[in-house]
């Protein structure tokens, strides 16, 4: 019988006894994922730890501390927050981030079923524009997938997204070459054959919009079950993201539809060639909003706060009659203007002339009496 080694991590102080690691909570080929508590702030964080025998791999390590400077400069409520990173005291490297309860979407489609394009979307549109912030800064994530989207609750929301593993796809890709692939448990994976984009797997340069075709591959899952192709292997899935034409949305499942409109938004993000596709995630995340109208998460201030990391600006409501492209602004308590109210001047003047016409009138009427 054999017994399972312990983990050297679990119950373990680290950082200076910083942060006390409580238990394992995932594990991979590059890694494992820890629970902690960090008592001088009152909080609990999520510790990512790379293998030990990965830190003589001086690319890696440098791909990783650039990578990870880079993902803590994120600051999109949308995006898993990154506290620290650096190496432990036995030369691990490690990531110290938010702690997330809940589940990623993947989990959350395997328990629930496809989802509503009304629950669907804000998940994606969210995604979207914490995608957004990362592409502007250069970042491209090269690695979505749907557990690298995970659905919690948070301020009194539900279905909130977090994005995760931003630049992990970088840090620990193989050099690769065109019309080559890796695909190794050791994490030296360019991105998952699923969700991958045809300039992806044919292992040319990507960009943002390499991104776009992902996140269209897990909305098209969430909303179906299914993937836009019908593949047995990985390999196979490859092929097709390169060759083959999308299932349309609305014939992959018998029997379930969706609004007008839809199919064709995700046709467009999952096109082969990058030029014909949305350009940026927020004009995908704009041609997906109509679709998510109804849902309760993404309206008012937190809607607001989740696309642009700020609150919008109060707007005064167009009233009945007014163009819509007229600018409109809030109403105020009106204030009487100067012109609309008499000086003193002149109410001195208008009292002297009555004055002066009743004394005159006064003396008229006593000579008349008089006679």
């Amino acid at each position: 019988m054999t017994t399972k080694t312990p983990d050297p991590y679990v119950g373990r102080a680290v950082l200076d006894g910083k942060f006390q690691i409580v238990q394992r909570i995932g594990a991979g080929g590059m890694g494992s994922v820890y629970r902690a508590e960090e008592p001088a702030m009152g909080r609990e964080v999520a510790i990512k730890i790379l293998h030990p025998k990965l830190k003589g791999r001086s690319d890696l390590v440098s791909r990783f501390r650039r990578e990870a400077r880079a993902m803590s400069q994120l600051k999109h409520p949308h995006t898993v927050r990154i506290f620290m990173y650096g190496e432990l005291e036995d030369g691990s490297l490690y990531i110290v981030m938010e702690m997330l309860e809940g589940k990623n979407l993947n989990q959350t489609v395997r328990k629930d079923g496809p989802m509503d394009p009304v629950r669907a979307i804000p998940i994606i549109v969210d995604a979207c524009y914490a995608l957004h912030e990362a592409h502007e800064m250069g970042i491209v994530h090269r690695d979505l997938k749907p557990e690298n989207i995970f659905v919690c609750q948070q301020a009194g929301m539900k279905d909130y997204a977090k994005l995760l593993d931003f630049g992990l796809a970088k840090v620990t890709e193989a050099q690769m070459r065109p019309g080559s692939m890796i695909l190794t448990q050791e994490g030296m994976v360019f991105g998952t054959p699923e969700f991958m984009s045809p300039e992806q797997a044919r292992g040319q340069t990507i960009d943002a919009r390499s991104d776009i075709y992902s996140l269209a591959c897990i909305l098209y899952e969430a909303l179906t079950g299914k993937l836009p192709f019908t593949a047995r292997t990985p390999m196979e899935y490859v092929g097709k993201h390169v060759t083959a034409q999308p299932i349309p949305l609305n014939e992959r499942v018998e029997g379930r539809t969706f609004p007008a409109g839809l199919g064709a938004v995700l046709d467009k993000a999952l096109r082969k060639n990058p030029s014909d596709r949305y350009q940026t995630a927020v004009e995908l995340a704009e041609a997906l909003a109509p679709y998510a109208e109804g849902a309760s998460h993404s309206a008012g201030y937190a809607d607001d706060v989740s696309r642009t990391g700020k609150p919008a600006p109060v707007e005064a409501p167009v009233p009945p009659g007014v163009p819509f492209s007229a600018p409109v602004q809030a109403k105020e308590a009106a204030a009487p203007s100067a012109s609309a109210a008499p000086s003193t001047t002149t109410l001195l003047f208008v009292a002297l002339v009555c004055m002066a016409i009743g004394g005159i009138g006064a003396v008229f009427l006593m000579q008349f009496l008089g006679k």
